[in-house]
């Protein structure tokens, strides 16, 4: 099952500036968000949404079926959305939604390898579009790239003595199960934070199978490319990485003066690009939490294209 929209009233609010606009969203999952919005949007806008997940592909063809704006949903990753809108027609939307959370259904899905609390193999690839797998990461990355992996990825303290138990639990015998992955590194850690750590150390393999990172950094100023004048972006980020590369995108994006620093006043003459809309991250009410624990960690960032 694909999770309920995270923020949904938020999203809404803060990426329609037309009724009848035309709205993206580059990881639409079960097609959530996209359904939300044609409940306030006319008949006449379209909806496109994009997912590297056949099964999120699937799910959202079925959810989104019989909506009276045209919709359109298409299997590809998000960093060649210029292409698959151009297929359509389409050069510039009126607003850009990335939701960068893992799905509900990717998480409960043991075959798929995302989780630690399920055995399964160790798969992790969000779509078909990779041919690299986490076991492949687990039994292949020399120690110390492994080790980087985790400290760059997952920010884990204990990232070397992770890497070193897997090289030396990998010689004796292939790792070829998410149950003994978990085998291998929950003693390395007290029970206290035994989970936020495997929690971790789990992101960071599953970020690196995906190029997740380098995805959303090259896509970002495409996003801002594609966006007609007036036209907002709207990104949701679950972990510090992700939001601290937002964050920094749009405030180099909301800049008014790029000249060194050392020059005593402006002669750029440069323009912003962007509006910041959240001065600071928007976050899940109490209520949507009791309600959906999976949107705990999630922050919001807006911005309008001014230029």
């Amino acid at each position: 099952m694909f999770h309920h929209p995270v923020l949904a009233e938020e999203v809404a609010r803060f990426l329609i500036t037309r009724g009848d606009g035309c709205y993206l969203d580059l990881t639409c999952g079960g097609g959530g968000h996209l359904k939300y919005l044609s409940r306030i949007l006319s008949g006449e806008a379209v909806l496109i949404g994009i997912d590297r997940d056949p099964d999120a592909v699937s799910a959202a063809l079925t959810n989104l079926e019989g909506l009276p704006q045209k919709v359109h949903i298409i299997n590809s990753v998000f960093e060649r959305f210029d292409e698959v809108i151009g297929g359509l027609g389409v050069m510039q939307v009126d607003g850009i939604l990335f939701d960068l959370g893992i799905s509900s259904y990717q998480i409960d899905t043991p075959r798929r390898g995302f989780s630690f609390m399920e055995d399964g193999p160790l798969d992790m690839r969000m779509g078909n579009d990779t041919g690299l797998t986490a076991e492949e990461v687990v039994n292949h990355c020399p120690e110390k790239d492994l080790a980087a992996i985790f400290w760059k990825y997952g920010e884990e303290r204990q990232s070397r003595r992770a890497a070193k138990a897997i090289y030396l639990a990998r010689e004796e015998e292939r790792i070829d199960s998410t149950g003994r992955l978990v085998e291998i590194l929950a003693p390395l850690f007290p029970p206290r934070t035994r989970n936020a750590s495997l929690a971790r150390l789990f992101q960071a393999i599953r970020i690196e199978v995906n190029r997740e990172l380098e995805q959303l950094e090259k896509t970002l100023p495409l996003a801002i490319k594609h966006l007609a004048l007036g036209g907002r972006l709207v990104v949701m980020s679950y972990h510090s990485l992700e939001d601290r590369m937002v964050k920094r995108f749009l405030a180099e994006k909301a800049r008014s003066c790029i000249c060194p620093k050392e020059f005593p006043i402006c002669v750029c003459e440069h323009k912003p690009e962007v509006e910041i809309l959240t001065r600071k991250p928007v976050k899940p009410s109490d209520e949507e939490i009791e309600s959906n624990s999976r949107a705990r960690s999630a922050k919001l960032r807006a911005a309008e294209k001014i230029n």
